[in-house]
């Protein structure tokens, strides 16, 4: 797995396919989002569509 180095969205391409940027293999921590209406750490972080995030990415 690969984590975009915006987004922070988990993926397996070397580009990310929700905002384009660059994949990094260098990441930490782990969570899905099911409903970022709803879901404190998505508000947080500023994630507004269901997926798998990093928590952290080099």
């Amino acid at each position: 797995m690969r984590a975009c180095k915006s987004c922070m969205r988990l993926s397996e391409e070397e580009r990310c396919p929700v905002c384009g940027s660059n994949t990094s293999q260098y990441w930490s921590g782990y969570f899905a989002v099911l409903d970022p209406e709803t879901s404190q750490i998505a508000k947080k972080m500023g994630i507004k569509s269901p997926g798998q995030y990093a928590l952290k990415v080099r």
